[in-house]
């Protein structure tokens, strides 16, 4: 019974997504999503902009969704943006998931939530990802890896996210939750912001290839963040100062001030996929024809051999 399925047997199951294999059981996430989507736009009066951006890729393609992290909230906000017609998969501390003799991780991983093992290259955990956006599902990655301001740990970029975007062939989403860093601060009571959450523009790996090749991906991760925090702070891409942001980083400001990279829309990059795999049928199609003809035109031969044989 799916009452009984363990977190490690949901945590390679599909959720959403476009595979015909049985999913990680719906109901206790429809059952959250109903019951915090109803309490959060009461309290919160949270909306989502720009959603298309993520509603384009259903269906066509996994994507890896990044924002950047100022409350343990931002992630359920996040989640509540996608649903009902889809499913983020958070890539989650794997410590989490051991709480409350493993209730937590029971929940988290219903809820399409999955663990890996922070600081450290956790090999199961991208392979479980890429995966996923293999199987055209939403991956959720926080590359900051921590709360800014809100532990000791000072953020640093990960590039982590850029290279489960590789291994699963799958564009980035930058996207943001504004002010919710406001909902509960230190030394003073819970408030109540007005949240909005917001999508940008899909980024593809390829248009980074004029870096050198060990620093593609830290590149792309780094001007991913850069979208996401100008969507934070509602500001120009080329004004957000990743270089205080993230002072141990190397800076790309003045690289991708020589090189732009192009802007794309879902509309864009899905159009892109279809003319691909179209391409690569037609491709299927010529070869299996080829194939067919020249074994159509053996046994003609061999017909002609043995007639003249026989003669």
């Amino acid at each position: 019974m799916s009452l009984f399925l363990s977190s490690e047997q949901m945590w390679d199951m599909p959720l959403g997504g476009t595979s015909e294999k049985k999913q990680v059981p719906h109901w206790l996430g429809n059952i959250l999503w109903a019951f915090l989507g109803a309490v959060f736009k009461v309290c919160f009066r949270y909306r989502v902009d720009n959603r298309e951006a993520l509603r384009g890729f259903a269906g066509e393609t996994g994507v890896v969704v990044i924002g950047n992290h100022t409350s343990f909230l931002d992630v359920v906000f996040m989640y509540l943006s996608a649903r009902p017609a889809q499913w983020i998969r958070f890539m989650g501390r794997d410590s989490l998931f051991g709480n409350a003799r493993g209730l937590v991780g029971q929940i988290l991983t219903r809820v399409g939530a999955f663990p890996v093992k922070r600081d450290s290259a956790d090999r199961t955990a991208i392979k479980r990802a890429a995966a996923m956006l293999k199987r055209d599902e939403v991956v959720g990655i926080m590359p900051e890896g921590t709360r800014r301001g809100k532990s000791g740990t000072e953020p640093e970029l990960h590039a982590g996210a850029a290279f489960v975007a590789r291994m699963g062939h799958a564009p980035i989403l930058p996207m943001t939750v504004r002010d919710v860093e406001k909902i509960k601060q230190k030394g003073r009571f819970f408030r109540f912001p007005k949240v909005t959450i917001e999508y940008g523009s899909p980024i593809l790996l390829g248009d980074f290839d004029f870096l050198p090749k060990d620093e593609r991906l830290e590149g792309c991760t780094w001007y991913a963040m850069r979208e996401v925090f100008a969507l934070s702070l509602r500001i120009p891409a080329a004004e957000v100062r990743m270089d205080e942001l993230f002072p141990r980083a190397k800076d790309y400001a003045a690289v991708f001030a020589e090189h732009p990279v192009p802007h794309h829309t879902t509309a864009d990059v899905v159009a892109g996929i279809r003319a691909a795999r179209a391409e690569q049928a037609a491709r299927v199609a010529e070869r299996d024809g080829a194939v067919g003809a020249g074994a159509a035109g053996a046994a003609e031969r061999a017909a002609a051999e043995a007639t003249r044989t026989g003669e």
